[in-house]
């Protein structure tokens, strides 16, 4: 059947809060600029959050002598707008869980310990590493927050924060939960940057989905949760959306890379679709996972002629407002989908101007407003072939 999404938050590069992103969105107003809150010797462009972890804090009332993640801190804020955006109070006896994904977990802490135990004996706080495992940041969510239910967290790359969604629909059908908060968080931190360095798939300009002329991504920071409940809310009670269907599969092709036929991507696609009951003419607009790599853009576009034909939907990449996420990439586009479908607007890839050759496929470049939009596919693709594809539809 599906559940139903009744509350979303989100915080990255293009706004503190839903409307912020929401209004960034249709004013094709990018996120991406310079690296601030730390130094490294890559000179790539970046979705960074202009908030550093005191005025977190402070955002959220937190004690500023105590030490959060800034994982955590993106992640309360994200939570605890989508909590309040569906009305639910923690305190009313609902059973309510929390699932939360991330890559990088604590590790912008981590990176500090290591640089201070290596610059004298017995140097470091230990403060800085217990909230290394990504596990942490979604019990420090919970505990500020008040959330005392299911708690879990999933770690399969770019493609957590969908996978978290689906757990979170399996539970709620299940009867195990009335209520769940699902989505994902990552933070820029060093680690991420260099990895991605080191693949050589960082672009030094604006990423450019799906172009020909695509050079690599550009990362970004980012916490984006929707509130999921099992049954349609009574007449006049907030509905975004219904998760119609979903799916995961690994197409088992490489350790970074998917199949350039685009198998794991088409299994993941006509799974959800299958899942949901919704025939592929019947989407409406599809999120790309769309990073800008070749490999990403080359082998996600294969697959979508392969389930479309000739008729492939209108699609976007709106990582070129935020950068990719990695964990919170599905969280946020899980709240863009919802926003696409509420709204009845698609969001543009602004800087596209050449096909790539031997797909000829074209993403929307201007806002459409009065889309027509029923049916959104959302697609995450993460290391190791993880891939996973959501669909959510007005009805």
């Amino acid at each position: 059947m599906g559940s139903y999404v009744v509350g979303i938050g989100v915080i990255s590069a293009i706004g503190n809060n839903v409307e912020e992103n929401f209004d960034s969105l249709v004013s094709k107003r990018t996120g991406i600029g310079a690296l601030t809150h730390f130094s490294t010797s890559h000179d790539v462009p970046v979705g960074q959050i202009d908030l550093t972890n005191d005025e977190l804090k402070e955002m959220l009332g937190l004690p500023k002598a105590k030490t959060y993640s800034r994982t955590a801190l993106l992640g309360m804020v994200a939570v605890k707008e989508a909590l309040r955006d569906a009305g639910i109070d923690v305190h009313a006896g609902l059973r309510i869980g929390l699932i939360s994904s991330t890559s990088a977990g604590g590790m912008d802490l981590s990176e500090n310990f290591y640089v201070e135990m290596k610059g004298k004996k017995d140097g470091g706080r230990l403060r800085n590493v217990v909230s290394h495992d990504c596990g942490d940041s979604t019990e420090q969510i919970a505990s500020a927050l008040g959330i005392n239910g299911f708690l879990s967290t999933i770690s399969t790359a770019c493609s957590s924060s969908a996978n978290a969604l689906m757990l979170a629909d399996r539970l709620l059908n299940h009867d195990q939960l009335d209520v769940v908060v699902a989505g994902g968080i990552d933070p820029l931190c060093k680690f991420t940057i260099n990895g991605f360095s080191s693949l050589m798939i960082l672009d030094k300009e604006l990423c450019r989905p799906f172009d020909a002329t695509r050079a690599g991504l550009n990362l970004g920071e980012a916490a984006g949760f929707v509130v999921l409940q099992r049954n349609k809310p009574a007449d006049g009670k907030k509905c975004y959306c219904r998760l119609a269907g979903y799916a995961n599969a690994n197409d088992a092709f490489h350790q970074t890379a998917t199949s350039p036929d685009g198998d794991g991507p088409l299994l993941a696609m006509s799974g959800a679709l299958k899942k949901a009951g919704i025939r592929p003419e019947e989407v409406d607009y599809v999120n790309v996972h769309g990073t800008g790599t070749g490999n990403n853009d080359q082998s996600e576009g294969t697959a979508m002629k392969r389930l479309f034909g000739e008729n492939v939907p209108r699609f976007s990449s709106t990582k070129v407002y935020t950068g990719h996420t990695l964990g919170a990439a599905g969280g946020i586009e899980a709240v863009y989908s919802a926003l696409a479908i509420s709204r009845d607007v698609i969001f543009p890839t602004f800087n596209f101007k050449n096909p790539i050759e031997e797909l000829a496929m074209k993403p929307e470049t201007e806002v459409i407003r009065n889309a027509g939009i029923k049916v959104v596919m959302s697609n995450s693709f993460g290391f190791g072939g993880n891939v996973s594809s959501l669909v959510f539809s007005a009805e």
